[in-house]
């Protein structure tokens, strides 16, 4: 029956016409995606990539994204603003040229710099009909409060529930003085969401040309259709799958509010038919410390980021990719928390519960599933005044290696699975705007988890202090190093340590604290490598002989982990 809904849906645009839409849509989001890394201010947008750019229907469902972006922002974050505002105005409030904008826990169930920005499209004569939202989410830059040590949503900064910023085309300037006073870091902020609202005006625009060009009716045949065919996609990839129930378990190192305890990160898949199931019934209860997130925003967020990596990049991802995807997931849980909770962390579980995922179905794909990522932010942040009294702030967040797979060894260094294409910001770049220098930046040997084939690696950067300021860490899976899979090697975790110019002495950071810096400290991040797949032993000569040449072990971990020895020659033998 979905099959023959599909086939109609098909029918009524031909195979061209529907192609030049879908790819003219996506098109869009990726022009609009590079409009805002030309045009905004924080380094953070148009360098680290904090973004994502979505097309939304006109029930709030997501018909295309760009091509990079932010996996968690386009989900379902963009198409739950838009319902909420919907809720709240009604079709018959949005007007052509309203913009609205979104950070409320309550809405989108993560930390409130995560700030959606959208515009209504209308098309056809007199712009008369509602085709669709143009969206964007913009991590804010600053938006006041406190940060590590929240204790509820309220501590976290400006919270603003689907305010219009434009009415009918013009700016309501009240709301701009309550974002700018509410801020530390204004210039930076307003500078980012002046290239956030450009790019909504100019999707929408763009968005409306294309259905003005084909028609609305045929327009709006060819949407859905696109939404049909990504989930006769995904139906097809889960009934390959064998039926049955799969579970998992692992942990996060502590829920950053103090405590030492572990979090459990229990999950359970279950596949049936065509449909698959995440059940986070099992999962941590809702935490005391800002790791914490909301169903939307959080648990329906992760199953849909993680089945969109194993099913691959064939089909685009939009919401008929996540129609067969189920969720059980109890209120008051890690990922599915009051909206008060503290959430100013809450990306911190998401590439944990993600490779958790992924783990759940080694056996039901094994040919699919990888070895565990280094799943960790890896997050320093530099913070203080500079000497004319500004305000600095940067997050500078690591980047490692990815678990290896069937085929071929682990990528990386990359950041999480829960990050996109964020990318590392140019060390110039940061010289240049920070109090620090970077004095190394390298590959770190003997990271990657070993097998027949290796993880990825992941890398070692060293910061020299150039002026006091204060350093904030985020780092986890120390105590759940990055797993392997069908006889794969676990690889190593991340570390920071910071030597201290008064005394010289290395002393390991702790992974979530404050640190007083003085111009000479060294502060080092070295993060984690990716889980191994399949036995070591397997491992060809010449795969081990390339890695050892390279830099990427030692002479001690290749004997260890392969079992190989090494000559005096330096050549590997077995």
């Amino acid at each position: 029956m979905q099959l023959a809904a599909e086939n109609v849906a098909l029918s009524a645009v031909d195979p061209i016409t529907l192609e030049v839409i879908h790819r003219g849509l996506v098109s869009i989001t990726n022009q609009i995606d590079a409009n805002i890394k030309r045009t905004a201010f924080s380094p953070y947008i148009y360098e680290y990539n904090d973004f994502a750019v979505g097309l939304v229907g006109v029930s709030g469902q997501l018909i295309a994204q760009c091509t990079g972006g932010m996996p968690p922002f386009v989900a379902d974050s963009v198409g739950m603003a838009v319902r909420d505002g919907l809720k709240i105005y009604g079709r018959e409030r949005l007007h052509h040229g309203d913009v609205i904008v979104c950070n409320h826990a309550a809405v989108q169930g993560q930390h409130l710099n995560n700030t959606v920005m959208y515009t209504p499209i209308y098309a056809g004569p007199q712009r008369a009909t509602l085709i669709g939202f143009f969206a964007i989410n913009v991590h804010w830059i600053e938006i006041g409060g406190i940060q590590s040590r929240s204790t509820d949503i309220f501590m976290e900064g400006l919270q603003l529930r689907s305010i219009k910023l434009w009415s009918k085309g013009q700016p309501i300037e009240e709301v701009y003085r309550i974002i700018e006073t509410n801020t530390r870091m204004p210039q930076e902020l307003t500078g980012d969401i002046a290239a956030q609202l450009a790019g909504c005006l100019l999707g929408r625009d763009l968005t409306a040309a294309l259905a003005d060009r084909y028609g609305i009716a045929t327009f709006d045949r060819a949407v859905e259709a696109i939404l049909e065919r990504s989930e006769a996609a995904a139906r097809t990839f889960i009934r390959n799958m064998a039926d049955g129930i799969y579970t998992t378990e692992t942990w996060l190192d502590n829920d950053r509010s103090g405590s030492d305890d572990p979090v459990p990160i229990k999950v359970k898949v279950i596949v049936a038919g065509d449909e698959l199931t995440v059940d986070y019934s099992e999962i941590a209860e809702q935490a005391k410390g800002p790791i914490n997130s909301g169903y939307f925003g959080g648990g329906q967020t992760i199953a849909r980021v993680a089945f969109k990596y194993l099913i691959g990049a064939d089909e685009m991802a939009n919401e008929g990719t996540f129609r067969p995807i189920k969720i059980i997931l109890p209120p008051g849980k890690l990922v599915s928390a009051d909206p008060t909770a503290p959430m100013f962390m809450y990306p911190t579980p998401f590439p944990t519960v993600i490779d958790a995922i992924i783990k759940a179905l080694e056996n039901a794909l094994a040919q699919r599933v990888t070895g565990g990522h280094f799943g960790t932010h890896s997050g320093v942040r530099f913070y203080g005044r500079r000497s004319d009294g500004s305000f600095f702030d940067t997050h500078d967040s690591g980047h490692g290696g990815w678990g290896a797979c069937a085929t071929h060894d682990g990528a990386g260094p990359f950041r999480t699975m829960a990050h996109g294409d964020t990318r590392i910001i140019p060390l110039e770049l940061q010289e240049s705007l920070m109090p620090f220098r970077i004095e190394e930046f390298s590959l770190r040997e003997d990271s990657a988890g070993a097998g027949k084939f290796r993880g990825g690696l992941g890398f070692r950067k060293k910061y020299r202090i150039l002026a006091p300021c204060k350093l904030g860490t985020n780092l986890d899976r120390t105590r759940c190093p990055p797993w392997g899979v069908q006889g794969g090697k676990e690889a190593k975790p991340g570390r920071f340590t910071v030597v201290k110019t008064a005394t010289n002495k290395e002393v390991i950071a702790d992974k979530e604290d404050e640190y007083r810096l003085e111009a000479g400290d060294i502060v080092c991040v070295e993060t984690g490598g990716g889980g191994g797949y399949g036995p070591p032993s397997e491992r060809p000569v010449g795969l081990i002989q390339r890695d050892l040449d390279a830099g990427y072990m030692t002479r001690a971990a290749a004997e260890r982990d392969y079992g190989v020895t090494i000559g005096l020659d330096g050549k590997v033998r077995r």
